[in-house]
């Protein structure tokens, strides 16, 4: 194995988190950082896409997304089960490449709901310990809302989110999202236009006595200039946005809003091509560090890069497997409850009803986040005493750009042929005519939800896959059961006729989309005990080790996690800029 020089700091991940502390660490300190990178580079600006946006290429063969053939995840629903590797994109897109699936984001940016992060002091507080449901796993996070609220407006200011603040400094605000926690800022711009479908929506929601509100995106409604002097143009409401790079700026993705700065900082290296596969520790029972990390290059050298400071920022599932493959902690085990490494696996609950319009919706037309929903039901804003679960989410509608493969075929139950000439005319009648309401709801977190490394598949080098313990419980089903007859009011009140419905949860599908947002494996936590990491995503045991990102929530909540990840990644750079580069150590 060939030794490089040492530098002060290695980022494992060039996605949002890891350039994000990239730039924080490259513009505040005099470290010499090194972000690796293990897909394409892309240069900054939204060159890279503005030739290229094709549905065939993007969307149906997943240009930006990781490759399965090369490494994928086995799923089991019970520890008694063999696990089978999960072979085809179906749940959840995870990136690949600088900017990771920063660049294909739909670019919402909604905030947790305040009492997420004291989940089950505020729970117990309110319900009871008897509440809590048989086998959950919920804990606090060890971060207050007061903590992270200032973090979340300086993320807002930097990627910049158009949007309507609906409670700022405790004012509740008609128009915004009433339930959300206090803000100290509105946002950075005005909503984005409300097209068609989110329009019917807005109005339903209105006449059913709810309180809908514009989605808060990363795409910009007018030109913007961020706190970093980056200026972005405004949408052209092109409807290539989801799965794909904003071929003019307009969604804020890493490769438009850190990279340009992150490319100028001569103390900064991004090498790409590159994988990594273990971080290397010192063998210290007390004082514990790691040392840096091993990876194989572009030209399949292995190399060891030494680093005084190691951040892994990865998606959920690579930050957990790297640290098992390192054994950089304690491995969770479900029967005894010892361990912490792999705990706390949430996905999303998500579902929509769909419906057929009498009139046009120019569906073709939007961007990833353009739409309107509603937070009546999310979280604990409504009392659940006299309800068979905890929690809830959110109901929205959004306009994003149906493209022609991914898009069409929806059609009437009355069409008999489901192939021929029959069929391709309803599908061809029905495809602006389609609309659909989604519910996203909390996933809370249960003893028996897990990762542990897979004994049996391997990837292209040879490592153990990442093996998921994951099935729904009665709480997200009867979440679902509560939810389902508010979608079909809400479309029926839009128009909608011809109501397709969910059939509700059985166990857990992974052949059905439900969000890329993954979350637990190295949660943090107020103690060891009960978690990988402390409050400031730090390595409990190695206090030179830090993770960004998902892997680190204890449980997720309805909304959307960059905004979250960000705001934890920002305060975690103050931290390090302002008191561990004085005095390395524990952070707490």
């Amino acid at each position: 194995m060939k030794t490089l020089r040492a530098v002060d700091v290695v980022i494992v991940g060039g996605g949002w988190s890891g350039l994000l502390m990239a730039k924080e660490l490259g513009a505040r300190t005099s470290l010499s950082v090194v972000v690796l990178e293990r897909g394409e580079p892309h240069t900054p600006g939204p060159a890279d896409y503005a030739t290229g946006m094709d549905e065939l290429d993007y969307v149906t063969r997943s240009r930006l997304m990781q490759d399965y053939s090369k490494e994928t995840v086995s799923l089991r629903h019970t520890p008694r089960e063999r696990a089978l590797p999960i072979r085809q994109l179906g749940s959840f897109l995870p990136g690949t490449g600088i900017g990771g699936a920063g660049e294909h984001w739909g670019a919402l940016f909604p905030r947790y709901t305040p009492d997420l992060f004291e989940l089950r002091t505020k729970t117990i507080e309110r319900y009871g310990v008897e509440k809590l449901p048989e086998n959950h796993s919920i804990q606090d996070w060890g971060v207050t809302w007061q903590e992270i609220e200032p973090y979340y407006a300086k993320a807002e200011q930097l990627v910049g989110i158009s949007g309507k603040a609906g409670n700022l400094n405790g004012k509740k605000i008609e128009g915004g999202n009433i339930f959300e926690g206090p803000r100290s800022t509105e946002y950075p711009m005005p909503p984005l236009k409300t097209a068609s479908l989110p329009s019917l929506f807005n109005d339903a929601a209105k006449s059913l006595g709810y309180h809908p509100y514009p989605n808060a995106c990363a795409v910009n409604s007018r030109t913007y200039k961020n706190s970093d002097g980056l200026s972005r143009p405004g949408c052209f409401y092109c409807g290539f946005c989801d799965h794909y790079g904003c071929m003019i700026g307009a969604k804020s993705q890493p490769s438009n809003t850190l990279l340009p700065i992150v490319a100028k900082q001569k103390r900064v290296t991004i090498r790409t091509n590159i994988t990594v596969r273990r971080i290397l520790a010192d063998s210290e029972k007390t004082n514990a560090k790691v040392r840096g990390v091993s990876y194989i290059d572009a030209s399949g050298e292995e190399v060891f890069q030494p680093a005084d400071l190691v951040f892994v920022a990865t998606w959920t599932f690579n930050n957990t497997r790297l640290l098992m493959l390192s054994n950089l902690g304690e491995p969770y085990d479900p029967a005894t409850g010892k361990g912490t490494l792999g705990k706390n696996l949430t996905h999303q609950i998500q579902f929509g009803v769909q419906a057929f319009f009498d009139k046009p919706l120019n569906r073709f037309m939007g961007a990833g986040g353009v739409g309107v929903r509603m937070s009546d039901f999310d979280g604990d804003a409504f009392d659940h005493s006299q309800l068979p679960f905890l929690r809830g989410g959110i109901f929205y509608a959004t306009s994003t750009g149906a493209q022609p493969i991914a898009s069409f075929g929806v059609v009437p139950r009355a069409t008999k042929s489901r192939w021929g000439s029959e069929w391709k005319k309803a599908a061809i009648d029905s495809y602006d005519r389609t609309g659909t309401v989604t519910f996203a709801g909390e996933h809370i977190a249960y003893k028996s939800n897990f990762m542990s490394l897979d004994p049996i598949y391997r990837d292209d080098l040879g490592d153990p896959l990442l093996c998921l313990t994951l099935d729904w419980n009665d709480n997200e089903r009867k979440m679902a059961e509560f939810a389902l007859p508010k979608s079909v009011e809400l479309i029926k009140t839009m128009g909608g006729k011809d109501v397709i419905s969910f059939p509700g949860y059985g166990h857990y599908d992974a052949t059905r989309y439900q969000s890329t947002h993954v979350q637990g494996g190295t949660i943090m936590s107020p103690s060891p005990e009960t978690g990988v990491l402390n409050p400031y995503s730090q390595h409990w045991r190695y206090s030179n080790l830090f993770v960004l990102g998902a892997s680190a929530f204890p449980q997720q909540g309805a909304a959307n996690p960059t905004p979250t990840i960000l705001a934890l990644t920002l305060r975690t750079a103050d931290a390090i800029v302002d008191r561990y580069t004085k005095t390395p150590g524990s952070l707490l």
